[in-house]
């Protein structure tokens, strides 16, 4: 039997995220290389309690087909949360619930892209974006990421010379290099793009999680109608309930949803309603404030570690927020190299060659300092420090 897949599956880049999960799974091995929130934070009580409620009161309607926009009083809530904490004048009708904010990447890149598109992105920038734009056949154009967002120089040319379809970025908290733009940045990016047709996708995924507990204004502040930006439940609530969403303007709204409509009809109804009725009975700022106060400690210890424990020449981003940070090697040095040696000294980091979709990133790694505990980063960076020492 030969299989006819269709012509876009052999020119996707090659994933290396099997690889990643296969090796870093094996028992005894610390992993940083993930990106998963702390399981020890998951409020597993009060999410059995509001998912009790909700089977008592609504019983099978629980367990029905619902519309593809999703459980309205969970998009009031989440309108509702955009205009208390962020000051944007979000109505329900602007938002429609996904599958985790990894949805909206698939979905807004299908409705946007045909092959050959050009596609703005950060350098470095998230993995996953990558991987699901890939399927669409776009060409990329990577702008450089400084210490407070990208090179408006670059930015501007980009969006000069190419016109993209939308320029992806993190602004809070970025993926992978935990960096966080500046206000100055987000209005300067604002201006470059108005009057354009190009759309600002701002994932949001980590806004939340800011150390200081104090929010970012979001681009989308400055450009409502040219911004399309996705939250996500994941980080902040559970990961497996599989609930984000996406917050645009009507027109991109409509085309959106018929999309999903092909793509799944709707997402889990069971876990919006249980979410919801979580969200409404639970105090979620203070587990935000709860669990953005862990995320801080923990990446304070993985700074410390690495500015005491590394040799000479190896440098590290300094994240305000969120679960991520990169780490730059000395000379020489190889981040594949150090993946696989770390292996089988019993810890996991993620390489940087993934997050560079025009080559790079052979001397850098990422790291997640939101799963471990505290014990496990003290263990984990004293076995990082060893294989790089080694391979010095």
């Amino acid at each position: 039997m030969s299989y006819r897949f269709a012509g876009r599956m052999g020119r996707i880049p090659e994933s290396f995220l099997d690889e990643l999960f296969r090796v870093s799974g094996a028992p005894g091995v610390i992993t940083f290389a993930g990106g998963l929130p702390a399981s020890a934070y998951i409020d597993v009580a009060g999410i059995r309690e509001a998912a009790c409620e909700v089977f008592d009161e609504m019983g099978s309607k629980a367990l029905q087909y619902t519309t593809t926009d999703g459980y309205l009083p969970l998009r009031e809530f989440i309108a509702d949360r955009y205009r208390q904490r962020l000051g944007l004048p979000a109505r329900p009708e602007e938002i429609q619930i996904v599958n985790g904010s990894q949805q909206c990447l698939d979905l807004v890149a299908k409705i946007f892209l045909d092959p050959g598109d050009a596609v703005g992105m950060e350098r470095p920038g998230y993995l996953g974006a990558i991987e699901a734009f890939s399927l669409y056949e776009p060409v990329f154009h990577a702008v450089p990421l400084e210490e407070d967002g990208p090179d408006l120089a670059a930015f501007a040319s980009l969006v000069r010379d190419y016109a993209p379809k939308f320029f992806y970025g993190i602004p809070n908290s970025q993926n992978p290099s935990g960096r966080t733009y500046s206000q100055d940045k987000r209005r300067g990016i604002a201006e470059i793009l108005d009057g354009t047709d190009t759309v600002f996708y701002e994932d949001d995924a980590f806004g939340e999680l800011f150390f200081d507990g104090r929010p970012r204004l979001p681009v989308k502040r400055y450009l409502p109608e040219q911004t399309v930006m996705t939250g996500s439940f994941s980080k902040i609530v559970a990961p497996g309930m599989r609930i984000g969403w996406i917050y645009a303007p009507e027109p991109i709204l409509q085309e959106f949803n018929v999309a999903k409509q092909a793509a799944d009809l709707h997402s889990n109804f069971l876990s919006q309603v249980i979410l919801h009725r979580y969200l409404v009975t639970h105090d979620l700022d203070a587990h935000v404030r709860r669990v953005a106060a862990v995320y801080g400690e923990r990446c304070r210890l993985v700074c410390d570690l690495l500015d005491d424990l590394m040799p000479p020449g190896m440098t590290h981003t300094t994240p305000e927020g969120g679960m991520f940070m990169t780490a730059t090697l000395p000379d020489g040095l190889s981040s594949m190299e150090v993946f696989y040696e770390g292996i089988k000294e019993g810890v996991a980091v993620l390489p940087g060659v993934p997050f560079y979709v025009d080559g790079g990133g052979e001397d850098t790694i990422r790291l997640n300092f939101s799963a471990a505990c505290e014990e496990e980063i003290v263990e984990g960076m004293h076995r990082l420090a060893r294989v790089v020492r080694r391979l010095e």
